[in-house]
């Protein structure tokens, strides 16, 4: 079997015409050479762009062990039921050595492996607190590009640097379950200002009451006009799925309606642009240190006390102005 390093390069405009016929292998492979770091992933992303924008998308965030995987399960069945056609990018944690992810929950999405009409993918965050990375967000594209009617995000569990999905998706979805122990924690700071809607999983928890009622007292300081719609569901038997899909649909018809939609994927557009920027300068001065002794020599200085991190910094962004 081919390690990922010794793939064939692809032919972007081979790939591209594939991917947006829809064809499952390329889309794979497409979204392959986007975590590679392919040279073709350029050319084949200019080909597909025009193509995007069309899929509605909804990120699903929260804490560990709510039942996010579960939930996505439900609505992947109801949106068949629909004759919707699903694209899933899950995103894992990683390994800071081996870039691997922790595949485990990606077992709740069995049934669908088979359906063409879904496509699953675990993403990597190798290492992005942020809970997203340049590859996830290029996936996004390919599946858009791809037909794909909606593409579900569901990030990693890991608090409050999971504001990131924000920044990739029309209606973001906080999953909470009763009984946690980390629900007002989950709401505090910057992760209250996440979610367009909540939604209660595990409705069937004898600990309901109480989340209820928390939630009630911690949204009750939030602009109405502002505060996100709760919604509860039971993930294990799909009940309150079809109700959540359409609070989905609700906040993103209001969006459009009101001209924030647009200005949404506006806002969202130009953060994407920074953090594919920001990741490509951070590997150009990652190679530049490992090749040029010279500029290796000022972060020596830095752990010598000779210098500070910040005139580090400066020094290394002169050298690439």
């Amino acid at each position: 079997m081919r390690s990922r390093r010794s793939r064939p390069p692809i032919d972007p405009a081979e790939l591209a015409a594939a991917v947006r016929a829809g064809d499952r292998r390329a889309v794979a492979r497409a979204i392959s050479a986007a975590e590679d770091g392919d040279p073709g992933a350029g050319p084949l992303l200019a080909a597909l762009y025009p193509h995007t924008g069309h899929a509605r998308t909804l990120g699903l965030t929260g804490p560990p062990g709510v039942g996010k995987s579960s939930l996505i399960d439900q609505l992947c069945a109801h949106l068949r039921g629909l004759d919707l056609t699903v694209g899933v990018l899950s995103v894992d944690p990683s390994s800071q050595r081996t870039n691997g992810a922790l595949l485990g929950d990606r077992i709740r999405l069995s049934r669908h492996f088979l359906d063409p009409g879904v496509f699953i993918r675990s993403m990597a965050t190798r290492g992005h607190l942020g809970g997203v990375s340049e590859a996830t967000l290029l996936a996004g594209l390919i599946l858009d590009a791809a037909g794909r009617d909606v593409v579900l995000y569901e990030t990693v569990g890991v608090g409050q640097s999971e504001v990131e999905i924000g920044q990739l998706v029309d209606t973001v979805v906080l999953v909470l379950m009763p009984g946690s122990g980390d629900s007002i924690q989950a709401l505090k700071a910057g992760v209250m200002e996440i979610p367009d809607i909540i939604c209660i999983n595990k409705a069937d928890h004898p600990r309901l009451d109480r989340l209820r009622a928390e939630l009630k007292q911690v949204l009750g300081l939030a602009d109405p006009a502002e505060r996100p719609l709760v919604v509860e569901t039971t993930a294990i038997d799909g009940s309150g799925v079809p109700e959540l899909w359409e609070a989905v649909c609700g906040h993103r018809d209001r969006l459009a309606a009101s001209g924030g939609l647009e200005a949404r994927r506006r806002a969202q557009l130009e953060r994407e642009v920074l953090t594919l920027a920001a990741a490509r300068v951070a590997r150009r001065l990652e190679r530049t240190l490992r090749e040029r002794p010279d500029l290796a020599a000022v972060i020596d200085a830095v752990a010598a006390r000779t210098s500070d991190p910040l005139a580090a910094v400066e020094a290394l962004l002169a050298d690439h102005a």
